[in-house]
C-alpha cells in the first residue's frame, strides 16, 4: 500500500470516531433499565436507545416513554400520562383525562384475566395537591402501576429534566422493539 491509502484509511476511521462521539453525546444515549416499574413493557437489564433531540423539535406526546433526571444521581424511565393543563383521574382501573375516558391499549393484554385493578383509583390532586398538570410539567407513571415509584409519589416532572424519548429497545435482541406506542 502506498502512503495515500494509509492517510485515507486513517481519515475515514477518525471521521467515524468523531461522528460516533457526536451522535452519542448530542443526539442519542444508551440506557439500561433498572428495576421493575415499567414491567411488562420494559424489564430490568433491557438496553434502550434514547433520542435526546426529539423534544427540541416536537412536543411531548401522551404515552411517550421517556427518560428524565430524577435527582443528581438517578435517571428514571416512565410513561407520560398527563400533559400541561390535564386533569388526571383513575377510576375503576380506567384513565380519564379532562373527564374523558382514554384507552391505554399498551396495558390491555396485561389487564386481561386479572381480578384486581391494575391501577388503583386516584386523582392528581390527591397525589400532587394540584388539580391540573402545571405548565412545563408532566405527570408520569410506570407501567407496573402496583410497584412503580412515579408521579403519584414524587409529583410532577419538569420538562427541563427530560433526557429524551425512548425510541428503541435493542437488548435482548429477541425483544428488540422500535416503538412503545399508545
Amino acid at each position: 500500500m502506498n502512503k495515500n491509502k494509509y492517510v485515507r484509511i486513517i481519515s475515514v476511521i477518525l471521521l467515524a470516531v468523531v461522528l460516533a462521539f457526536v451522535f452519542r453525546s448530542f443526539l442519542f444515549a444508551s440506557y439500561v433499565v433498572e428495576g421493575r416499574s415499567m414491567e411488562p413493557t420494559l424489564y430490568e437489564g433491557n438496553l434502550l436507545m434514547v433520542n435526546k433531540v426529539i423534544y427540541n423539535l416536537t412536543d411531548v406526546d401522551r404515552f411517550d416513554v421517556v427518560i428524565f433526571h430524577a435527582n443528581a444521581e438517578d435517571d428514571y424511565v416512565k410513561r407520560v400520562i398527563g400533559l400541561p393543563g390535564d386533569e388526571i383521574e383513575y377510576k375503576n382501573d380506567k384513565l380519564y383525562v379532562n373527564g374523558k375516558f382514554v384507552e391505554e391499549s399498551f396495558l390491555s393484554m396485561f389487564k386481561q384475566g386479572s381480578k384486581k385493578p391494575f391501577t388503583n383509583d386516584f386523582t392528581i390532586e390527591e397525589s400532587t395537591g394540584s388539580t391540573k398538570v402545571p405548565r412545563d410539567k408532566l405527570f408520569v407513571l410506570g407501567d407496573n402501576r402496583i410497584e412503580s415509584l412515579d408521579s403519584r409519589a414524587f409529583g410532577f416532572v419538569s420538562t427541563e429534566k427530560l433526557v429524551g424519548k425512548v425510541d428503541v429497545r435493542y437488548w435482548p435482541l429477541k425483544e428488540a422493539q422500535l416503538s412503545f406506542g399508545k
